[in-house]
């Protein structure tokens, strides 16, 4: 592995990077290489297979309302707990 040193980060990026790396749960080394790899269009080196993480960004606001009112429908009996199963 390869080190660098990066001097000159400006208060808003300083924040950006550690907002990252305490959201994540990563060091501010990890934080810093994850942004670098999306800068440079690399995937996320520590990415895991089987994590969602932001694959499905994509999808974000595409739903029409009738599509998430349907949604919320069918995942309407998942909201309750059925005591009986747990005595």
């Amino acid at each position: 592995m390869h080190q660098i040193t990066v001097r000159g980060f400006d208060d808003e990026l300083n924040s950006i990077l550690r907002r990252l790396a305490k959201r994540e749960g990563i060091s501010l080394n990890q934080a810093a290489l994850r942004l670098l790899r999306q800068g440079a269009g690399l995937p996320d080196g520590a990415a895991k297979v089987d994590c969602v993480d932001t694959s499905l960004d994509h999808l974000i606001g595409t739903w029409t309302q009738a599509e998430a009112d349907e949604m919320d429908a069918a995942l309407e009996d998942f909201a309750s707990i059925d005591e009986a199963v747990w005595e």
